[in-house]
């Protein structure tokens, strides 16, 4: 299997919604739009670096929203200039047909010399430019639809940038689909419930980090600072499986299938009147 955070697979299918201020939005299914809960809840996708370049996190909102039974957003964090694409980075890494292969000390030289020379693009995902965008777009979008419970899912990248606005009040229930940070501090920041998809393999939220943050949400029962929370582990997985899962490992689509699964369910239990 490979890591696919950096790659383009795609999932079958094209996008239902529909473009809204530069945000994709998938409203919630025309059945449910009559009941009086259906209007006080959302969904907001967090995207990884791709942004909206590729169709996937529309079709996961679409899913979504099928799924919960409410409207679900995507809100564009680069500002229509997503950092990178899959062309550029992909040849830079290794080939992580095995999980434990380790990245070549020519090709960590060769990334370095890439992130100088895109210094500029690099800069368009950093926190301070990031999460002031998707602060305001949650503001507005708390203030123009009168949502009273937001949830927020986030993959890769976006599952560090929602669990940071979560631990900043902006987000009522949470899941972080792998997310890409390595320290213990955004998970200890945590006030809303969470839940976690863990990949087997996974170079970010690795497995180290993954049972220290458990620890830490176990020890927190019985205190005034407890949430709820669960951490689901996904077999033969690696980092990026729930939002681009390689459509020719059956076992890699699966877990996709699952942890959108959990994620739906997750929200159906947190976000519920």
């Amino acid at each position: 299997m490979k890591c696919h955070c950096y790659q383009g697979y795609l999932l079958e299918g094209e996008p239902r919604g529909q473009l809204v201020e530069g945000a994709y939005f998938a409203p919630a299914p025309e059945s449910k739009s009559g009941t009086e809960d259906t209007p006080s809840r959302a969904i907001v996708v967090f995207t990884d670096i791709f942004g909206l370049g590729i169709k996937n996190p529309k079709i996961i909102a679409d899913e979504l929203a099928q799924r919960v039974g409410c409207d679900v957003w995507v809100p564009d964090l680069f500002d229509g200039r997503p950092p990178f694409s899959s062309a550029e980075l992909e040849p830079l890494l290794p080939d992580t047909g095995n999980p434990n292969d380790k990245l070549s000390l020519m090709r960590k030289l060769r990334m370095t010399w890439f992130m100088v020379l895109r210094r500029k693009r690099v800069r368009a995902v950093y926190a301070d430019v990031v999460d002031p965008r998707a602060t305001a777009f949650l503001t507005k979008l708390r203030a123009e639809k009168k949502y009273e419970k937001l949830g927020g899912v986030g993959y890769c990248y976006g599952g560090a940038v929602c669990l940071r606005l979560s631990a900043a009040g902006l987000l009522d229930a949470l899941v972080a689909c792998h997310p890409s940070v390595n320290d213990i501090e955004s998970i200890a920041a945590l006030r809303v419930p969470v839940a976690f998809v863990c990949a087997e393999a996974d170079k970010m939220f690795t497995p180290a980090l993954r049972r220290q943050a458990e620890e830490h949400l176990e020890a927190r029962k019985g205190t005034e600072k407890a949430v709820e929370y669960e951490f689901r582990d996904y077999p033969g997985t690696v980092h990026g499986f729930a939002t681009r899962p390689n459509p020719k490992v059956t076992k890699v689509v699966e877990a996709y299938r699952a942890a959108l699964e959990q994620t739906a369910e997750w929200f159906v239990k947190t976000l519920h009147p």
